[in-house]
């Protein structure tokens, strides 16, 4: 039996799934929601849904494990108990999570996805904007590269991981599908 382990930080408790994808099967898809992160190893696919929420996918190509944090703010501003919600606590777990499951820190490449204005008011304050600014910055302190980018505009997209093989690909509504 060919087990995975997938690490996952849901937005109340964190949880451990294990994954079952073998040759011949379907790989297994893991869904991460707003403020959760999701480490895979086996060659599953991680997708979440994006807005102003920023896509994180951090990956080792070395040892094809890779992950992926739907950040929704840019700053905890010292809260505690979602990692997964703000840039500066998301990053360093998802790179934590990565790590424990054989990932190196100098061998990490990010890809990045939403930061759309979703809603085109006087009084938005480019929440996405902010996100993507705060991201660039926790992964430049790390020296970690960004190899790719769909991000901004007005509209949501959905963002799918693979770390296997270092694909993500972007779907919007009405668009075809884009790999970064």
């Amino acid at each position: 039996m060919n087990e995975s382990r997938i690490e996952r930080i849901p937005q109340t408790r964190r949880r451990h799934v294990a994954g079952r994808a073998t040759s011949g099967e379907a790989p297994e898809v893991v869904t991460v929601r707003m403020s959760e992160i999701a480490v895979v190893t086996k060659g599953e696919t991680i997708r979440t849904l994006l807005g102003s929420c920023v896509g994180v996918a951090l990956y080792d190509p070395h040892k094809k494990i890779g992950g992926l944090a739907h950040v929704v703010l840019p700053d905890s501003r010292g809260q505690e108990g979602l990692p997964g919600k703000f840039v500066d606590t998301a990053i360093p777990e998802l790179i934590r999570l990565i790590c424990l499951n054989n990932g190196r820190l100098k061998s990490l490449t990010a890809k990045l996805a939403g930061g759309a204005r979703m809603f085109a008011t006087s009084a938005d304050v480019a929440i996405g904007e902010q996100n993507l600014a705060a991201i660039e910055r926790e992964l430049e302190s790390r020296n970690i590269p960004i190899l790719g980018r769909h991000c901004g505009g007005q509209q949501g997209r959905r963002m799918m991981f693979t770390p296997s093989t270092s694909r993500v690909q972007i779907e919007i509504v009405g668009c075809d599908a884009v790999e970064i």
